[in-house]
């Protein structure tokens, strides 16, 4: 990082670029005469957190399944999420964007919104089957068995013993696929969603201010992912100290 910055600075300096950092607290909060509000930069920040809120919870529900049947004796959901999964994970998320907006988007009545948290669901989804595979799989094979000798469903089994067991094996990657869905939802903003990534080109596209906001949005998009990242080594020491 710190190469990265000093990189940059004698860049700019090379370029006789006139800083302006001066200007940016207004895009994070405003004077008016009712008072002090949130800025441009705020707001945006609020966006891409329900944008990725949404779609990671749509993304567990997607993974969850597709790891059920990747799991299942059923031949035929074995190979639909084979197949899901092959698709998927062997698309750019850039191209998987355009299919949903521009190809599904007008088949389906789909705005750019849903677009958006459908393409990042799916895509995160897949990712995230892979964890809750590798969960599951972790617990000893003696449990289903001893599970099904009293009578318990397949369902009661995972419901009861099986997912909350794995949490403590699912978490660590899990929370950083969090992180990449606050990440992948920056790409978003070719297809113009208002989230952080979107309000930075907008405000530099008025201002010219490209090396002052792009720091600026870089700085708020680290301190979120580092938030996420000590809130889930919590986690992680909790159920240590509870194993």
């Amino acid at each position: 990082m710190a190469a990265l910055i000093a990189s940059a600075l004698r860049g700019a300096e090379a370029m006789g670029y006139n800083w302006q950092w001066y200007r940016i607290p207004q895009y994070f909060f405003d004077h008016t005469e009712g008072g002090i509000t949130l800025g441009e930069i705020p707001w945006g920040l609020v966006g891409t957190i329900t944008l990725s809120t949404l779609a990671f919870l749509l993304a567990l529900g997607i993974g969850l399944l597709v790891a059920l049947l990747r799991l299942s004796e059923l031949v035929i959901g074995r190979a639909v999420a084979r197949v899901f999964l092959e698709i998927v994970r062997n698309m750019p998320l850039l191209v998987l964007l355009y299919v949903f907006y521009y190809v599904l988007g007008p088949i389906f009545g789909m705005d750019r919104y849903t677009a958006s948290v459908l393409c990042l669901a799916v895509f995160h989804g897949a990712l995230i089957s892979e964890i809750f595979r590798g969960g599951i799989a972790s617990i000893p094979a003696g449990q289903w068995e001893a599970a099904k000798s009293i009578g318990m469903t397949t369902g009661q089994i995972y419901t009861y013993i099986i997912l909350p067991q794995s949490i403590r094996f699912m978490l660590p990657p899990m929370t950083s696929e969090v992180v990449n869905v606050i990440k992948s939802s920056a790409i978003v903003s070719v297809i113009a969603v208002m989230e952080l990534t979107t309000v930075g080109r907008n405000i530099i596209s008025d201002t010219y201010m490209s090396f002052e906001i792009w720091f600026t949005i870089a700085a708020v998009y680290m301190i979120v992912t580092l938030i996420i990242s000590t809130f889930a080594s919590y986690l992680e020491r909790r159920y240590a100290v509870q194993d």
